[in-house]
């Protein structure tokens, strides 16, 4: 059985997305892409061996010939074209956010809601990466007891001048939100944000780096140094701290050297490197779940979690305050 993917943004992840499901991805095929750029679309439709370009993004999601959507575009366009997707009872992999509010995840919940089963994927891949994963485990497996705080270091070499301060949460923290409620099996409650020395690298806009805490249900800490600056590599460590030892993720040693008593290996240039592999995994294990008629991946109750987290953390930016986070009820469907 093979699952035709109508792939909705060709921008850079929009492209490699759309490459690995026609290339790498077992069971699926690209039969459709589209974007606001159409010359765009037609380069990359060229180069996936028979996709055709969709009008729009609804013509696509409507089409006879698209059995699933991959939604790539920007993120403001997320919320309408994933309920577009429900409205036709399609299996839909948004990347993230679910959508910038909560509102508007509380309308795509109550869609799902109503069509009475899940079709919602949010892409949040790092939950599919190695590393990540040997953390949980070795938190399931009661190694190193009960869990008390989660440090985490998100560091990208530099940043383009549009990026802004409330970016640093929207952008960027976001996957720290959702790996601390995944690692951690708790919402988060409460999150302040502190804003450290400034980079003198930094556009005059940004305050980079920044520095996130986030308190969960039972009053677990976890911490996230954001900067975006750091000119030497994309680095994304973290270490969970229990009550009877620890678990970290290093960068992952992909090579290295050792001479003269020293020893080095190559930090990952970007996130394309970083987690490129959790990336085809993610994109396998939602084609693999398509084909046994379920959704497997993190669901539009993720996509919801995790944006109103973000929305308290770009207040907690702008005021300095210590917001709290209430959530509405969490429907069955998703328990």
């Amino acid at each position: 059985m093979t699952i035709r993917v109508g792939v909705i943004g060709t921008g850079q992840i929009g492209t490699d997305h759309a490459t690995k499901l026609a290339n790498a991805i077992s069971g699926s095929a690209v039969s459709a892409v589209t974007d606001v750029n159409r010359a765009r679309a037609e380069e990359v439709a060229a180069g996936l061996g028979g996709a055709r370009v969709a009008d729009d993004a609804l013509a696509l999601i409507r089409s006879d010939d698209v059995d699933a959507v991959l939604i790539t575009s920007i993120a403001e366009t997320h919320a309408a074209f994933t309920l577009a997707c429900i409205e036709a009872g399609k299996p839909v992999l948004c990347e993230k956010p679910l959508a910038p509010t909560s509102r508007e995840c509380e309308q795509v919940l109550a869609a799902e809601v109503a069509f009475g089963r899940r079709l919602v994927i949010v892409g949040y891949m790092r939950r599919y990466d190695p590393g990540y994963q040997s953390v949980k485990a070795t938190l399931e497996g009661g190694t190193i007891g009960e869990p008390l705080m989660l440090h985490s270091i998100h560091r990208n070499p530099t940043v383009p001048e549009t990026y802004t301060s409330s970016m640093t949460m929207t952008d960027s923290m976001i996957h720290e939100v959702d790996i601390s409620r995944w690692l951690l099996g708790e919402e988060i409650t409460a999150v302040q944000v502190i804003p450290p020395k400034r980079t003198p690298l930094a556009f005059d806009h940004l305050q980079d780096p920044q520095f996130a805490i986030f308190t969960t249900e039972s009053g677990i800490l976890s911490t996230v140094e954001f900067f975006a600056n750091s000119q030497y590599g994309y680095d994304v460590r973290c270490e969970l701290v229990g009550t009877l030892g620890t678990a970290a993720l290093p960068n992952p040693v992909t090579a290295s050297a050792s001479a003269a008593g020293v020893e080095v290996h190559p930090i990952p240039p970007s996130w394309r490197v970083r987690f490129g592999q959790a990336y085809t995994a993610e994109l396998q294990a939602w084609i693999a779940g398509l084909a046994r008629g379920e959704a497997v991946g993190p669901s539009a109750w993720e996509g919801y979690a995790a944006t109103k987290v973000v929305e308290a953390g770009v207040e907690a930016i702008s005021t300095g305050q210590r917001m709290t986070i209430e959530y509405i009820e969490k429907p069955a469907l998703y328990r």
